[in-house]
């Protein structure tokens, strides 16, 4: 276990893994086993992530459908290692725990620094259809998204999660500086491998693109962004990689009307 000493005595001391686990807070997500809650001493705040045992019925449910459960806090741990390592702005972690015997008995915990003065890039898009934003914001923007998904993608990385609710502005040093910092956030599914394979890419890219499809972007913006995430001249996007594309657009509809169902 690794806490911050300054977390140590808010969590009870020396039984701090129980007392962790069984912290109060509000709520901020839960789901089967997972819980995460926003805490704060001292004026700062923290999100606290719990993993709970998730149970040989539910691993056994996953491996029928062919899905490996994400049993501790320990992927979101290293996923922020390695975006660090990437260059990619992230959570910070302030605590990590994990005891138990793998792989159904598990129980783990990770708590990260609340990004202050972050709005999510879907709330900061929200009224783009009624009232764009200035050009070169949205230029800037675009391009920095694609920037992250082809950091991650070309270094063996998928997110899983891949949606601008998870991107996160900081509006403060946009006010004060000018300057766009984006913080990729929610990483517990995320995937690391030595190379990508191409069906994640397509997952991935197709939940950029499904979930921006309601702040107003246009043709020409979307082909600013495969530009940048590309590298290359549209020309020649088009002419040797349309049916990946395709493939990135064919899904992005297909969620997008499951969503409306």
């Amino acid at each position: 276990m690794e806490l911050n000493t300054d977390l140590r005595d808010f969590f009870g001391g020396k039984d701090t893994f129980d007392g962790i686990l069984n912290a109060k807070g509000k709520i901020f997500r839960k789901h089967k086993n997972r819980k995460t809650l926003y805490i704060k001493k001292d004026g700062k705040g923290y999100f606290l992530k719990i993993h709970r045992r998730t149970g040989w019925k539910e691993i056994f449910k996953n491996l029928l459908s062919l899905r490996w459960p994400v049993l501790t806090a320990g992927n979101e741990l290293r996923a922020i290692r390695r975006l660090e390592e990437l260059g990619i702005d992230t959570m910070k972690p302030a605590g990590y725990g994990e005891r138990g015997l793998p792989p159904a008995r598990l129980e783990s915990f990770i708590i990260t620094e609340e990004l202050e003065n972050t709005v999510s890039l879907e709330e900061f898009s929200r009224d783009w259809k009624n009232h764009p934003p200035d050009f070169s914001l949205k230029l800037n923007v675009i391009r920095k998204v694609a920037e992250i998904a082809r950091r991650l993608h070309k270094n063996g990385i998928n997110h899983r999660d891949f949606y601008i609710c998870h991107f996160l502005i900081d509006l403060k040093s946009l006010e004060e500086n000018n300057s766009l910092n984006i913080y990729l956030i929610d990483l517990h599914r995320v995937q690391m491998r030595r190379r990508t394979p191409e069906r994640w890419v397509i997952k991935d890219l197709a939940g950029l693109f499904f979930s921006s499809m309601d702040i107003g972007l246009t043709e020409r913006d979307l082909f600013r962004f495969m530009k940048a995430y590309s590298g290359k001249p549209l020309r020649t996007i088009l002419k040797d990689e349309a049916g990946f594309w395709l493939r990135v657009s064919d899904r992005a509809v297909s969620l997008y009307k499951k969503n409306a169902e």
